[in-house]
């Protein structure tokens, strides 16, 4: 039975022949010299102290539905930086997610913390949109790349100046995401086969994960003390976005995740 996984992934692979003869690569790639330099999501991360938040700006999702309907990427950017996230991602997939490139260039135009092009990166052409778009990094899910494809879209990435974080869900996908070089890890908690969350999954694979790397754990986190039991279990950075898009006051909602008085 093919999963929602699967259903994405092949709607990916026509939306992006699509791109390609509408804005060929050449051109896309036209646009690269005049860029100035990505900032450094992963030293964002990596920084001492607390756990680090990837606050994510995200419509809707397809387990979910329509998440928030009061939606400016612009102004949802400010606030999640404003209140202490590290990083942003930006959900880009239209047709499942209801994002896009033009909602990652609004967010980073309005904020100076790094953000992530969050997506199904299947070809080097999205590496080079994201670029284009503003992106200081990108997402690689390792259940949709086999492990060459995985190693050549993570070096691209890096020769693009982008940092690749690499997740995976299925424990045995770990040494394929180690090989490739990723020092930037994170850990699905949700089965983007069948889209069940367990915040478990995360802590469960942190032993196997050397310590030179930055884990984050994505999917599931809702409460502060889900962040304090994460953070115990040697976790450095969740990406939260759901939890938070769906609150009225998204700023206090922040707050009370990573448990800081209200500013």
């Amino acid at each position: 039975m093919e999963s929602i996984l699967d259903k994405i992934v092949a709607a990916k692979r026509v939306e992006i022949q699509q791109a390609k003869a509408e804005n060929p690569e050449g051109d896309l790639r036209g646009a690269l010299d005049n860029l100035p330099a990505a900032r450094d999501f992963f030293d964002a991360l990596a920084a001492d102290g607390p756990i680090k938040l990837i606050a994510e700006i995200k419509k809707a999702s397809p387990s979910a539905g329509l998440i928030r309907e009061d939606f400016d990427p612009a102004t949802i950017a400010s606030t999640y930086a404003q209140h202490g996230a590290t990083c942003l991602s930006v959900l880009t997939d239209e047709q499942f997610f209801a994002g896009s490139l033009e909602n990652l260039r609004l967010a980073r135009e309005a904020v100076e913390i790094p953000v992530l092009r969050k997506d199904f990166i299947l070809d080097s052409y999205q590496l080079v949109e994201a670029r284009v778009a503003g992106a200081d990094a990108v997402l690689l899910i390792a259940e949709c790349l086999s492990n060459k494809e995985l190693k050549r879209l993570f070096d691209e990435a890096i020769d693009l100046g982008l940092t690749p974080l690499v997740e995976l869900y299925d424990a045995e996908r770990l040494s394929a995401v180690l090989a490739c070089g990723a020092r930037l890890v994170g850990v699905n908690n949700r089965d983007l086969r069948t889209f069940e969350v367990d915040l478990d999954h995360t802590i469960r694979l942190r032993e196997r994960i050397p310590a030179d790397c930055v884990l984050v754990a994505e999917s599931g986190v809702r409460t502060h003390a889900d962040v304090t039991r994460l953070e115990q279990a040697g976790v450095n950075a969740i990406l939260v976005g759901e939890s938070l898009m769906r609150e009225d006051d998204i700023g206090a909602a922040v707050d009370r995740l990573l448990g800081r008085p209200g500013l």
